[in-house]
C-alpha cells in the first residue's frame, strides 16, 4: 500500500497553519470541482484525492495521527511496523498490541471505496468519519474492513448584498455556481445577516451521502434616508425654527412614497413621531409591519434679516414681560 503524501496534495508545507491548509484546499476543491469538470474523470479523482487530504490535513487530530505515522512509515513498509506505539492503553488487560508483517492490503482488498483510498481508510476509518483511535478498525485475530460509512459534504456559505428596498419588497435573484443556474427567493422583512439556505448545493457527499447545503448570508446595504432597528424604520427630519414654534406640516418619505405629516406647536429638537405600520415587513408575517419613527431636529436660521433680527429681539421682551407679570 502506498503511503500518501497529503501535504504534497494540497500543496502546502508541513508546517503550514490551519487558515493555510484550509486556503489551499478550497482553492483546488474548486478548481476540480466536479460541477466544472463534467466528464473529466482525471479531474474527478483530483477532486477525490483534494478532498481526502483535507479530510486529515483540516482535523487537528486526524492531523497529529498522520504526521506520527509519517515518521515510522518507512519501517512500516518494510513490514515491522509496532502499532503498539500509537494504540495506549487498552482496558483492564493493559495495552493492546496490533502487530502483523507482510503485506497490509490483505487485511482491505486492492480497491478503493466510496472515494477514499485503502490508505486512508486504513489509517483514519471509512468515509472519514472519527475514531476513536486509527487501529480499532483490527480485531486481534487480525482480519476484516470496516464497512464504508455514508457522510455528508460540507456547508459552503456565501455572501449576498441587497438593498433595503429589496429587504422590504421581498425579490427573487438567479446566480451561477458552479456552471448551474440557481434561483433564489427573498422574502419582504429579510434582515442583515440572515442565511437562507439552499439544500443540496454544497460539497458532494462521500459514499453516497448526501451533498452539502449552500448557504447564501444577506447584507443589507445601507440606505441614505433611513436607518433600521430591528422592524423600525428612523427618519430624521430637519423642520425650521418657525414650524418648530408654530407647528405645520412636512413632507417624510416612506419605503412607498411621501406623506405629509402634521408637527405640533412647541415641537423642540429629539421628540420623535411615529407613522403606525411605516417601517419594515415582519418576516414571517404577512401583513405585519414595523413603524416609522421620525425623529424631529430643529434648525436655527443664521443669515437672518434686521427686520427679523429686530423682531426675535421684541419677542424676548415681550417674554421677559410676561414672567416678570406671572411672578408679581
Amino acid at each position: 500500500m502506498q503511503y500518501k503524501d497529503y501535504y504534497a496534495v494540497l500543496g502546502v508545507d508541513k508546517n503550514a497553519s490551519d487558515k493555510e491548509i484550509k486556503k489551499a484546499y478550497r482553492k483546488l476543491a474548486n478548481k476540480y470541482h466536479p460541477d466544472k469538470n463534467q466528464g473529466n474523470k482525471v479531474a474527478e479523482e483530483k477532486f477525490k484525492e483534494v478532498n481526502e487530504a483535507y479530510q486529515v490535513l483540516g482535523d487537528p487530530e486526524k492531523r497529529k495521527k498522520y504526521d506520527t505515522l509519517g515518521a515510522n512509515w518507512e519501517a512500516y513498509e518494510k513490514g515491522g511496523f509496532d502499532f503498539s506505539q500509537q494504540a495506549g492503553q487498552g482496558g483492564p488487560g493493559g495495552s493492546r498490541t496490533y502487530y502483523f508483517e507482510g503485506d497490509p492490503s490483505q487485511f482491505f482488498g486492492g480497491g478503493k471505496s466510496g472515494g477514499f483510498s485503502d490508505f486512508f481508510e486504513m489509517f483514519f476509518g471509512s468515509g472519514g468519519g472519527q475514531t476513536d483511535d486509527v487501529f480499532s478498525q483490527f480485531s486481534s485475530k487480525g482480519t476484516g474492513r470496516r464497512r464504508s460509512r455514508a457522510m455528508k459534504g460540507r456547508d459552503i456559505q456565501a455572501e449576498m448584498e441587497v438593498t433595503l428596498l429589496e429587504a422590504y419588497q421581498g425579490s427573487k435573484r438567479t446566480f451561477e455556481l458552479n456552471g448551474q443556474k440557481l434561483r433564489m427567493e427573498i422574502k419582504p422583512g429579510a434582515y442583515d445577516g440572515q442565511k437562507l439556505r439552499i439544500k443540496g448545493k454544497g460539497m458532494p457527499g462521500a459514499n453516497g451521502g448526501p451533498d452539502g447545503d449552500l448557504y447564501i448570508v444577506l447584507k443589507v446595504l445601507p440606505d441614505p434616508r433611513f436607518k433600521r432597528e430591528g422592524d423600525n424604520l428612523i427618519y430624521n427630519a430637519k423642520i425650521d425654527l418657525f414650524t418648530a414654534v408654530l407647528g405645520g406640516a412636512i413632507d417624510v418619505p416612506t419605503m412607498t412614497g411621501h406623506v405629509r405629516v402634521k408637527v405640533p406647536k412647541g415641537t423642540s429638537s429629539g421628540k420623535v413621531l411615529r407613522l403606525k405600520g411605516k417601517g419594515m415587513p415582519v418576516y414571517g408575517h404577512k401583513g405585519k409591519y414595523g413603524d416609522l419613527l421620525v425623529r424631529i431636529e430643529v434648525m436655527i436660521p443664521n443669515d437672518l434679516s434686521e427686520e427679523q433680527i429686530k423682531l426675535f429681539e421684541k419677542i424676548r421682551e415681550l417674554g421677559a414681560s410676561r414672567k416678570k407679570a406671572g411672578a408679581v
